[in-house]
This record gives C-alpha cells, structure tokens and sequence, in this order.
C-alpha cells in the first residue's frame, strides 16, 4: 500500500479513540462501544446497533479465496479499498457511517459531501478520494499517541504481528463484511425484516475467533488476537429521549405513575453516566498525547540516587512476562 498521502498513524483499538474519530469527522448521534461478549444479552443496552468493528491478527503469508462482490450493488454500497497504510480504522468507521441510513446519525457536512463526490468511483478512486481528503487524514492523525522515544526511520524495523481492522453491517437486507484489503464487499447472506442482524453475525465471527473461518487466520492456543467495538446510537441522546417521552407521558395524564417514579431518576442516571464517560476520554486522549519524557527522565534520576532504580526494573520486568500478549494497535 502506497504512502503518496504523507504517514498515518497507528490508532489504539479504543472505544473513547474511536468515538472522538467519528466525531472529529463531523459526524452527530453515534459513539463506540467495546464489546467483551458477542452473546444476546452483551447488545441488550446498546440497540440500535449499526455496525460491528473487528480487530484480529493478519496473517499475510496466507490467502485463503474468498468471494467478494463486484456487480451492481458495488454502485450503491460504498467500499473503498485501503491504498495506505495504518488506514483501516479509519477505513472501517467509514465503511459504517458511509453507509448508515439510520435517522440517528448523521455523518455531517465534510462526509455527505466526500460521498455525494466520489460514489461514482471505483473502489480503489474511492480509496485514493479517502486517503487524500484533509478533514479524513487530520482527524485520524489526531488520534496519534505522544511518542517517547523517537526512531529512525531508515533503521531496519523489528518484524511486528500486523492487525488489520473490519466491518460488519446490514445493508439492503443483507450483511456484508468490508474489508479494505479486499477487492470488494463480502456478501455473507440475507437478513430478513423479523431477524436481528447480530443473531446473523454472531456465528461468523465465533468461527473466525476460533480459527475456522475461511481466511487468513491461524493462531497458537492461548493467544489473545481480536477485539470487538460497536458503531452504536449516542447513549445520551437515547436516554434524553426516552426521559422526554416519560415527561410528556406524565404531563398528558396529569399525574405521576409508578413509571415515572422508577424511570426518571434511572434514566438521569444514565445521562449523568454517559457525561462522565464522555469526560473521561478527553481526559484519557489528553493523556495519550502528553509528553512525559521529562516527568521520566527525573523520575530514573531520583531512583537510581535511591539505588532503587533496579529494584523497580525487574518488579516491572516480571509484571510484564506474567500480561498477556495482548496488542490493541493496527
């Protein structure tokens, strides 16, 4: 994958990262949420759910055929091919809001106008339309963590594990998996009016976590290799709707119920919850993007004087082997 459109960068699989990217896009009424569980009751608080975000290990020496679509319906689902490199991410948040047509979200003024240009493109002209687009590249840039230690880039990389990310959504009555790396959408069979598209998905990614999904993915026992986040409704804007409803019901009846009783106060609970969470992640990205270098350099300073800078390396040193191998960035 070319680099003509300057460097990307890596962005942590994080569902605060995330939901400041789609907002940095300009987009109103979603947010990010992670997932621990695919199972029923892991969406019971989340619906509606727009689309799936996956996070797995790519293996690229193996490349296992997989059927993509490239008829008519190419015209009228937006896929763009991934033409640089650390862009799938971004890439898979696009391929989800660029295709919602859920009243809840709206993708805003930058992305309406980005795919009212480039629909009529191919794949890859998409691919280039994204990875070109300004607003695109400064938003996903501005995800960037604070770098500590500087390297040089003309010294030979450490080989890594690559992480590649996709999506999943229903889109005309059927789901497809986007995946930038491939040459089109995966059509992975119908949806029908009374089904819940995540009862569709569910055993599609259970194979591909346990390794027996036709595609390149093979791990050791053990090893921790996937994340799952979901493109879901504002949380906030759906309890401020629902807690305007239970207003308006009362004000109809002209008198408190046992619901109003119960509802109300849970569901300012909620608003007030999703405040703070909201709070927390500026809070959290303004911590990733702070330079702590001197804050390390005098801390090593006043260890090593105590003579204790030794005793917190191999403490450190042990935690670490004992974490498991658990990567979060593509």
């Amino acid at each position: 994958m070319g680099d003509s459109a300057g460097d990307w960068c890596l962005i942590e699989s994080d569902p605060g990262v995330f939901t400041q990217l789609i907002r940095k896009f300009g987009v109103n009424g979603v947010q990010v949420e992670e997932l621990w569980s695919i199972e029923d009751d892991s969406f019971d608080n989340l619906r509606p759910v727009h689309g799936l975000i996956f996070l797995f290990k790519y293996l690229q020496n193996e490349n296992v055929p997989v059927d993509v679509v490239t008829d008519s319906r190419i015209d009228r689902i937006y896929f763009a091919k991934q033409v640089i490199s650390n862009a799938c991410a971004t890439q898979a948040c696009l391929s989800i809001l660029l295709n919602c047509t859920h009243p809840d979200v709206d993708i805003g003024p930058e992305l309406k106008k980005l795919k009212e240009f480039s629909m009529s493109f191919d794949p890859k002209m998409r691919g280039l339309t994204l990875s070109n687009s300004q607003t695109i590249r400064s938003a996903h840039n501005s995800m960037s963590q604070q770098a500590v230690i500087e390297v040089d880039p003309k010294a030979p990389a450490k080989e890594e594990d690559a992480y590649h990310f996709v999506s999943y959504m229903p889109i005309e009555g059927r789901l497809y998996e986007l995946d930038g790396l491939r040459d089109g959408p995966i059509d992975h069979g119908p949806v029908s009016l009374e089904q819940d598209w995540i009862d569709v998905v569910r055993p599609i990614i259970l194979k591909r976590v346990n390794a027996d999904h036709p595609f390149p993915c093979r791990y050791n026992e053990g090893e921790i290799h996937f994340n799952l986040l979901a493109v879901v409704s504002d949380r906030k804007m759906i309890y401020e709707r629902q807690l305007e409803e239970v207003m308006t019901t009362t004000g109809l009846l002209g008198m408190e119920t046992d619901e109003f009783d119960s509802e109300v106060p849970r569901l300012r609970m909620l608003i007030d919850y999703e405040e703070v969470k909201m709070a927390r992640y500026r809070q959290e990205m303004a911590r990733r993007k702070h330079n702590y270098l001197p804050f390390i350099v005098v801390l090593l300073k006043i260890l090593a004087a105590e003579k204790k800078l030794m005793q917190v390396y191999e403490k450190a040193k042990e935690r670490a082997s004992k974490r498991g191998h658990k990567k979060m960035k593509v």
